[in-house]
């Protein structure tokens, strides 16, 4: 079963718990054993321990990666107060739902878009969940800023918002620039920031530097740690934009150093 089937099918025997199982749960979904954003004890609960940490059970975490993008998509699209056609055609860009389940996770992007908690709340169970796979966090604030960038501006809140989401899974400054491709202004961060490393690097340092995101980026890899299929096609447009920022690279000190 498809990702779409297991969230609209009511969540089946899969516990989520925390912010995004409550949001489900509001839409009638099943949700079992909540946890509590203030753990008091380290047992394990369905597949989670009570400080946020988890093992993979039953496909949680794909589950969990797709309703936090649709969640955390939905609250920033009420960032700059309108939702495009520009953003709505990348929401599905993404997303690639079937048809026939279009209307319930509208139904949850809507929910969402008007629950009452925070952004924060999604995010911090996020960067918990994926502690120790930092690789699928940055796929994810990817998204959003790919979401973000698709009208061809960056309103000053969705900016914030990107930035106040990335602080939170744990990124900095730099990380920033090299996950989203935008500079703390909102401009395009260029293909030295693509790749994490300074205008000054040498050619050899940014072949270390591609080598080194593009493994991190396989797609085969960030299924492996909770990556739903569905979005392999995100990973691999986010890889073919490592591999232009090294291109751009390698032409430009080719030029310099015919």
């Amino acid at each position: 079963m498809s990702v779409w089937g297991k969230i609209v099918g009511g969540m089946g025997g899969f516990a989520l718990g925390g912010p995004l199982g409550a949001l489900v749960g509001a839409m009638g979904g099943h949700v079992i054993d909540k946890l509590t954003d203030k753990p008091e004890k380290s047992e394990q609960i369905s597949g989670f321990t009570q400080d946020g940490s988890a093992q993979e059970k039953d496909g949680t975490k794909t589950i969990a990666f797709t309703i936090a993008l649709i969640a955390l998509g939905a609250k920033m699209a009420k960032a700059d107060g309108q939702v495009t056609r520009d953003e709505i055609a990348a929401f599905k860009a993404i997303f690639r739902i079937p048809p026939e389940d279009m209307e319930k996770v509208g139904r949850l992007f809507n929910q969402a878009k008007k629950d009452t908690s925070g952004y924060e709340l999604y995010a911090k169970q996020m960067a918990r969940l994926f502690a120790n796979n930092p690789a699928v966090l940055e796929e994810l604030l990817w998204c959003l800023a790919y979401i973000a960038k698709a009208d061809n501006k960056i309103h000053q809140g969705e900016l914030e918002f990107l930035q106040n989401v990335a602080q939170i899974f744990g990124f900095s400054h730099n990380d920033f620039e090299r996950i989203t491709d935008l500079t703390p202004d909102g401009g395009k961060a260029g293909p030295y920031a693509v790749l994490g490393i300074a205008p000054t690097a040498s050619l050899d340092e940014a072949k270390l530097a591609h080598r080194k995101l593009v493994m991190e980026y396989h797609p085969d890899k960030l299924v492996s740690q909770g990556l739903p299929k569905e979005f392999v096609a995100q990973a691999n447009e986010k890889l073919a934009q490592i591999n232009a920022a090294f291109d751009q690279i390698k032409m430009a000190h080719h030029r310099e150093n015919p």
